[in-house]
């Protein structure tokens, strides 16, 4: 090692080569030590910046160490006599490079990190993110209306040469290469857009967390030391950390809306059946739809428009005035109802946030009124809604995982050793529960579109104990429930910001409308967006976009 200029004080230089060695042994104790406590201290990488000596600890305790490295170079610079900066550069045992840069504080004399930044070696993709990547993996058409964007694919999508692993090593090992590609993947490469490559999903599609105990778990693009949300996690990431432009993904009980809302994403889940599902892995038919996530409201109007309307302009003219997603004449509900359940359901830094946003909303001409009104019992809808996908996901995928034991993360098997105990008579008893249910949840959004928070609270620690995620996935499942029961389309889109333990946090605003009316709500969400200062104004002819909406994506 070298240092320049002058020499390093000794004391200081015993106290960097501990804090090497912690690192080295992942001693979690030592490395806390060494670290300033209170909330000022600082660490950033490329996922981000955690602020304060405890998001700084969490994070470490679920990093799992550090690979075997060298300091080969250390530079020095004092800043006085109690504080220096020290950059030092490490070569990786088994190949690569990487850059700390430190500043230490001499404090009751003892030299503690007060701030710190870590260059990692380049990696040659996020394994967390990715399954397979490319630049692109798959070639879309050279011209359309989506050229120029490049696309995550969950990985329960087939595209033709390549296997689909479902979030599990184990069936990834068994499948074999894809005959064809689904229709929704197809569609995109039609109107140009191309396959940045498969990204990570939850297994099975079974969760909406975002952890996969084989692969690990993805960042958090907004919040770092966050779990990403799932089950569509590694496309959240991916767009999220601009990867991709398009993530193209899964929601059956918020696995779009839940990614977006923690992510700060634009996530659409699509009315129920009105894109193809053709060469996708069920999780329960019933309530599984495709949609997209994007990091604008710009593109996800964009997408949506080409993936939906272009459908209904293919169909034979008999058909169009009533076709899925063809375009309408009448205007969407201009009024705007809140479920009061739903504000019960939601953490108070949400519900402020939320109702502040609401108020703004009240003041404009944008909409005909906000009312806050009573919809029902959501636990009661949960449940049934619980049981449904119980059961369906069992009969999708329960012989498989019955002969494979412990292929499956704790919490997937947990879900599916549940599955497989509902009988017969109890999804007899939900399934009327649900019909009932979904034609009252589908006059609701008759004469006004539903709002809400997408999400209770910010996405919970990566760090954060497994009772912990169960909690916010049951409080979270209720919300997202009215439009998975309802068949409806929902939009989630990133108006507004709580604190958190981590940081300042996006959460998502969901906006539920009428059943094939998917690309009018994703430009009314964008009105709302406008009115309040959160998007950019949607182009009032969608076939004339605006100049952001036609920016440059290469």
């Amino acid at each position: 090692m070298t240092d320049a200029p002058g020499a390093i004080p000794q004391d200081l230089l015993d106290a960097f080569e501990a804090y090497e060695r912690a690192i080295m042994a992942n001693d979690l104790d030592a490395l806390d030590a060494a670290f300033a406590p209170g909330p000022e201290t600082l660490r950033g990488d490329a996922a981000g910046l955690l602020v304060g000596h405890d998001a700084i600890s969490e994070f470490r305790g679920q990093r799992g160490g550090v690979p075997p490295r060298e300091i080969t170079r250390l530079e020095v610079r004092p800043l006085g006599p109690d504080a220096a900066l020290l950059v030092s550069v490490s070569e990786y045992r088994d190949g690569g490079r990487g850059l700390q840069t430190q500043l230490w504080e001499r404090r009751d004399g003892r030299w503690l990190i007060t701030a710190a930044h870590v260059t990692g070696r380049a990696p040659a993709f996020d394994r967390s993110i990715w399954r397979t990547v490319g630049d692109p993996m798959y070639q879309g058409a050279y011209e359309g209306p989506l050229a120029g964007l490049t696309v995550a694919v969950k990985d329960l999508f087939a595209i033709k040469g390549f296997r689909i692993g479902a979030g599990n090593p184990s069936r990834l090992a068994e499948a074999g290469p894809e005959a064809t590609t689904a229709a929704a993947v197809s569609d995109l490469l039609r109107g140009g857009a191309s396959i940045r490559g498969i990204a990570r999903t939850d297994e099975f599609a079974y969760s909406i967390a975002g952890r996969n105990a084989h692969y690990g778990t993805p960042p958090n693009g907004a919040l770092p030391g966050a779990l990403p949300g799932g089950s569509s996690s590694g496309p959240a990431a991916a767009v999220a950390l601009g990867q991709a432009e398009v993530g193209l993904a899964t929601d059956t009980a918020g696995s779009i809306r839940v990614p977006a809302s923690y992510q700060g994403l634009w996530g659409l889940r699509t009315t129920h059946g009105l894109v193809p599902r053709q060469g996708l892995v069920p999780l329960a038919q019933s309530f599984d739809t495709v949609g997209w996530l994007t990091r604008d409201g710009a593109t996800l109007e964009q997408v949506a428009s080409w993936a939906i309307e272009r459908h209904a302009s293919d169909a034979p003219a008999a058909d169009v005035p009533g076709g899925p997603g063809a375009p309408r004449a009448d205007a969407l509900p201009r009024r705007l109802l809140v479920p009061a359940e739903a504000l019960e359901a939601v953490e108070p830094g949400t519900r402020a946030a939320f109702e502040a946003w609401l108020a703004r909303l009240s003041g404009l001409d944008v909409v005909d009124g906000v009312e806050v009104g009573r919809v029902g019992d959501l636990a009661r809808l949960q449940e049934g809604f619980r049981v449904v996908q119980a059961a369906e996901a069992w009969r999708n995928h329960g012989e498989w995982v019955a002969a494979h034991s412990g292929a499956l993360g704790a919490d997937v098997a947990a879900r599916f050793a549940a599955a497989s105990e509902v009988a017969p008579q109890a999804e007899r008893d939900a399934r009327a529960l649900l019909e009932a249910e979904r034609e009252r949840i589908r006059a609701l959004v008759a004469d006004a579109l539903v709002v809400l928070p997408t999400a209770p609270g910010p996405a919970p620690s990566r760090a954060a104990a497994g009772r912990e995620v169960e909690a916010a996935r049951a409080a979270t499942l209720r919300l997202t429930v009215l439009a998975g029961v309802g068949g409806l389309p929902a939009i989630s889109a990133p108006f507004l910001t709580v604190p958190s333990p981590l940081g300042a946090a996006p959460v998502g605003a969901c906006l539920i409308g009428p059943a094939e009316r998917d690309v009018d709500l994703v430009r009314r969400m964008r009105e709302l967006g406008a009115a309040t200062g959160t998007e950019e104004p949607p182009s009032p002819d969608p076939s004339h976009p605006s100049p952001t909406d036609r920016r440059s994506r290469a």
